[in-house]
């Protein structure tokens, strides 16, 4: 029976023809016939000591029955004190960016709720890491170590990548330790996943475990192209589908969470959808990318500048746009005060409008930001439309998690705070500035139906 050698099998013919009288302890040659062989071996020497190991050690709040925190129900049944904490551990991965300062670029679920982290670097040395910022809606993290001789990992520009452009992947899967893979782009700017609120990811076939999470994705250049975030993985394994948020986004955030410790995103005050062929024919549009503008907020920076329903944004700030997800994306990173340029169609028509990023209004709010025994509790602006409107003036209590530190304050959902420290409040704002130096120390005035009372969080 003829058997047959897979073209890579034919391809290596040759060079075990040429090491079969090689001693057996001897190292590949590096060429074959004059031929040098290809190797990533000497970009990753300069790339690899700037990936670290991250271990992190927390705590979280386990949510329990309210009744189970009643003495007297668990003593008439026997059930013994509930542990109020669980003690949780997580295993990832980070990139030195800046070897001078001793930053880390990471993700934010690595070293989410953690008490203590620690950074391993390649050559062995640990150390406890300082946070300097998270950012929850892009997954991105900035901690730093006070370590001297690191390496840093130069920044690529991630726009420039196309796919099938080949990557590789560095981290620590499974705690295995540091582990190289590689692959190609394998689509950009992919979005309405659901893993994170603003999403512009590179999709890779380098395979992407659990704990490669916060590593580096560098070009055959070494230069950082993303951070490995997520997989799709319907076992729990690698199966070719991976995720990294682009350097570029990374970069921008970043910067923001060293100088602010968390990212001042800002408004616009517009909202988009995608641009469909049959809603370009009707807007009387040749192409078909771009975002076209559903409703423009009363008295929003995009109000102020002119743009209307119905018009098409082409390109933000030069850089072209595909959909409405991009400009969510490229808006949400622009800070207060920061003038964009919007490239729009109207009525077929190229405009270009400029307009200054405001302050965004909050209208909803986790309790904790006033006070961690609040925790639990989501708080939100009385607006038009909900029963309580023109009745009373405060912040309403929107919801309170059975069993959560705010429920075993008191607070109950459609409670409406009157007062923060005996300032009256009539929105978020105001009680974010009353409680402010507070050091979680509150005293609220709370409407509870016709009743009245002062509740003291301490």
């Amino acid at each position: 029976m003829q058997r047959r050698f897979p073209l890579m099998q034919l391809w290596l013919l040759p060079l075990l023809l040429a090491l079969a009288g090689a001693p057996a302890a001897a190292h590949l040659p590096p060429s074959v016939n004059g031929k040098p062989l290809p190797t990533l071996a000497p970009m990753l020497e300069h790339v690899t000591p700037a990936v670290v190991n991250i271990a992190s050690i927390g705590k979280v709040r386990v949510q329990q029955n309210p009744l189970f925190q009643d003495p007297f129900f668990r003593q008439f049944f026997n059930i013994p004190e509930q542990p109020r904490e669980r003690r949780t551990q997580s295993l990832g991965s980070g990139v030195i960016v800046d070897a001078k300062h001793g930053y880390i670029l990471t993700n934010n679920h690595v070293i989410k709720n953690a008490d203590r982290i620690n950074v391993t670097l390649r050559d062995g040395r640990q150390f406890r890491a300082k946070l300097i910022g998270t950012d929850p809606a892009s997954d991105v993290a900035v901690i730093q170590i006070p370590a001297e001789n690191l390496t840093a990992l130069p920044l690529a520009d991630s726009s420039k990548l196309k796919v099938g452009d080949f990557v590789v992947a560095i981290g620590n899967p499974f705690g295995l330790g540091q582990t190289v893979t590689s692959g190609i782009v394998s689509a950009l700017g992919r979005t309405g996943l659901g893993i994170e609120g603003y999403e512009d990811f590179i999709q890779t076939d380098a395979s992407i475990n659990p704990g490669n999470s916060g590593g580096a994705l560098v070009d055959l250049a070494g230069e950082l192209v993303g951070v490995n975030t997520a997989i799709i993985a319907p076992n729990g394994g690698n199966v070719g589908i991976g995720f990294a948020i682009p350097v570029n986004m990374a970069r921008d955030i970043m910067h923001q969470l060293i100088k602010y410790g968390h990212v001042r995103r800002g408004q616009l005050g517009v909202t988009a959808q995608d641009l469909t062929p049959e809603l370009a024919k009707a807007l009387n549009i040749s192409g078909h990318k771009g975002a076209v503008v559903a409703q423009v907020d009363k008295g929003s920076p995009a109000a102020r500048a002119g743009l209307k329903a119905g018009d098409v944004i082409v390109a933000v700030d030069g850089k072209p746009v595909s959909d409405a997800a991009q400009i969510r994306n490229r808006v949400g990173l622009l800070m207060v005060g920061q003038t964009v340029r919007l490239d729009i169609l109207r009525n077929g028509k190229p405009e270009t409008i400029k307009a200054v990023i405001a302050q965004p209004r909050m209208t909803r709010m986790d309790g904790k930001r006033l006070s961690p025994r609040l925790e639990g509790a989501q708080l939100s602006n009385i607006e038009q439309g909900m029963p309580e409107y023109g009745q009373v003036k405060g912040v309403l209590v929107a919801g309170v998690a059975p069993g959560s530190p705010a429920w075993n304050t008191g607070l109950r959902s459609g409670d409406v705070i009157l007062s923060v420290n005996r300032h009256p409040v009539g929105d978020l704002a105001q009680a974010s500035r009353a409680a402010a130096g507070s050091r979680g120390r509150l005293l609220l005035n709370v409407k509870r139906g016709n009743a009245a009372m002062f509740l003291l969080i301490q």
